[in-house]
């Protein structure tokens, strides 16, 4: 065996990940109007099952279903719009210096 005076070599450096790209701002903007659209059945879902708890007292079985489908859509739609919006944010910056 011999000893050497050398250091032993350095572990390769993972290339950089390639920069996240900011989403286009039409794309944002359909978004939100798309969102903006899915709301409505879920607020024509809480106008007709508010209306029918207090005409009757109890949701009817047979428009049940298309409340909760209603109230789906609506939800989401609101994280359609969300999504739209917290998206749009630039990402941080990495370090590039000690």
């Amino acid at each position: 065996m011999s000893i050497s005076d050398t250091p032993p070599p350095a572990p390769p450096v993972p290339p950089p990940s390639p920069p996240m790209q900011k989403r286009h701002g039409c794309l944002t903007a359909l978004m939100v109007v798309f969102g903006i659209i899915m709301l409505l059945p879920g607020f024509c879902a809480l106008l007709f099952g508010g209306m029918s708890v207090v005409d009757g007292g109890q949701i009817p079985s047979d428009i049940a279903s298309l409340i909760f489908l209603g109230l789906v859509i609506g939800i989401g739609g609101v994280a359609l719009i969300w999504a739209a919006i917290r998206g749009r944010k630039a990402p941080p910056h990495p370090r590039t210096g000690p």
